[in-house]
């Protein structure tokens, strides 16, 4: 009798898991995260690990997201899969819609990203590499980190910063105006109410020049120029309503985050913020990528030096200015980099509603409008007209003060304002926060110094720019006289407890200086 041999059943094939979509209230600030339980069976059978990198697929659709394991039902169930905001928008369903997780593939850029950590000079497609897998969410984290601070610390030459900006260009949508002169304004930042660009836009688009101006809102500073615009009127518009704003009006102002434009870019500023990383390199890519991919063909780049701005020395300036020239050279963006004064806050306000004040009262000639500010947008409006090869050189100036005296700048941004949809404003009584208190000189002197991190600092504590109506206001600038006990600023705040936090602030340093009229600052400017 032959035996025959007795063979177990093979097991069905499991159909791949399936759990229920979770929207968890959380912003993560650019970064997908997914949740899941610990006793979930798909989290225990497929061996993931915290902060692991996941692929989630729902609706035809999938995201890449950082895993956090939970233990609270309360927040994700046994049997559901949580994802951040960001992320949740991105698959576009709604609570409940099934969805699949499994491990991710690590990014193919990683051995470049080790070449990079151990000092050595990446070419292009090595660029390439790493902004694609930071735009599609590849990278962790600390795999970001570690590509900002070896970048920061190799500093990367000039090759590189080209390499590293067109990458980012090519990470996302790069718009198309189809004219040949569209143009751009931006400042490398670090000065408290510098508001020009509400100025700019207006007197250039009343010329007639195309000024598309996506801005973005503030990160470390008390406002951002889309937080200051957004006291006027929506910011966050769909891009089609944008681009029909700027073709009837030849300008908008709006924030950028809607138009897809260098996307590795905002992924990077996540990292680069907390690490108070700014180098030239990175600030380079950063601009231009953006300035690129909106499709600007001239950019007037203003670079403020002064003891507590971004560039503290002109050497420094100059280094900064020659690396944008070479890089926008090579992008085939017209570049115009101008040195300005960066010794003290531009304006009186800081702070959305305050600086949306100072701006609408420089549009209206009115006379407590802040001079500074007047004039600095005018240069800059001059310089940008001069883009215009119907402007002859030097003649920038009067062309913007005569649109800006005429009240057609004002017009313009009404037209704009109205188009994006104005919300209501009454900059002779703005709406402040309620609670304030005066800062006075300790002793009669000249204004000396201002220290631009410190008042932007103590308008942040008061609110700013979350709180539209709190910040700061100066009652004096540098090389004025003041009395003993006289105001230099007021601050405003909506909540108690804000309030407080900048009264111990300015405590312990107010921000001004007070001295003799020899002790002035020498100032760097060049229009």
């Amino acid at each position: 009798m032959v035996k025959t041999a007795a063979f177990a059943t093979p097991p069905p094939v499991a159909e791949p898991s399936t759990l229920s979509l979770r929207r968890v209230a959380i912003d993560t600030w650019r970064e997908n995260v997914a949740y899941l339980h610990r006793d979930c069976p798909v989290y225990r059978a497929e061996g993931f690990q915290a902060l692991s990198k996941v692929e989630v697929r729902a609706n035809g659709r999938r995201v890449l997201a950082t895993l956090n394991v939970v233990d609270d039902e309360s927040l994700v169930g046994c049997r559901e899969l949580g994802l951040c905001e960001d992320a949740f928008a991105q698959l576009g369903v709604d609570n409940g819609h099934p969805a699949a997780i499994s491990q991710a593939e690590p990014p193919g850029s990683i051995p470049a990203l080790h070449r990079k950590i151990a000092g050595e000079r990446l070419g292009h497609d090595d660029f390439r590499a790493i902004v694609r897998d930071i735009a599609d969410h590849r990278y962790s984290k600390i795999e970001l980190t570690a590509f900002v601070v070896a970048s920061h610390k190799g500093d990367l030459d000039r090759e590189e910063v080209y390499f590293l900006t067109d990458a980012m260009v090519e990470s996302g949508r790069r718009l198309d105006w189809h004219e040949r002169l569209v143009v751009d304004k931006h400042c490398i930042g670090g000065i408290p109410g510098n508001r020009t660009s509400m100025l700019v836009l207006p007197i250039v688009a009343a010329h007639g020049m195309l000024f598309p101006k996506t801005s973005s809102r503030a990160i470390t500073s008390p406002a951002g120029t889309a937080d200051t615009m957004e006291v006027l009127a929506e910011v966050e518009l769909p891009f089609e309503r944008l681009a029909e704003i700027v073709r009837e009006h030849r300008g908008c102002l709006a924030w950028g985050g809607t138009a897809d434009l260098s996307p590795a870019d905002d992924v990077l500023i996540s990292v680069e913020r907390p690490l108070s990383i700014d180098s030239p390199g990175q600030m380079v890519a950063s601009i231009l990528s953006k300035k690129v991919a909106a499709g600007s063909t001239h950019l007037l780049l203003d670079i403020p030096v002064g003891p507590t701005a971004k560039v503290r020395s002109m050497p420094e300036a100059q280094r900064l200015r020659k690396l944008f020239e070479y890089v926008a050279g090579r992008l085939g963006l017209v570049i115009d980099v101008v040195i300005t004064d960066g010794r003290q806050p531009i304006g009186s306000g800081i702070g959305p509603v305050l600086e949306a004040r100072d701006a609408l009262r420089v549009l209206e000639c009115d006379p407590r409008a802040p001079n500074d500010l007047r004039q600095k947008a005018l240069r800059l409006a001059g310089r940008l007209l001069e883009f215009d090869p119907d402007v002859r050189g030097g003649d920038g100036f009067a062309i913007a003060r005569d649109i800006l005296d005429s009240g057609r700048a004002l017009a313009k941004m009404d037209a704009i304002v109205r188009a994006q949809g104005a919300r209501p404003f009454d900059h002779n009584a703005p709406q402040l926060g309620g609670l304030s208190f005066t800062v006075s000189a300790a002793a009669a002197g000249v204004v000396t110094a201002i220290d631009n991190q410190q008042i932007a600092r103590i308008a942040r504590l008061a609110g700013a720019p979350k709180v539209q109506g709190a910040g700061v206001d100066l009652a004096r600038k540098l090389g004025e006289t003041v009395e003993a006990g006289e105001p230099l600023y007021r601050v405003h705040a909506e909540y108690g407890a804000d309030l407080e936090f900048a009264r111990q602030a300015s405590a312990r340093g107010s921000g001004y200086t007070i001295g003799g009229a020899d002790e002035l600052p020498h100032v760097f400017v060049e229009f």
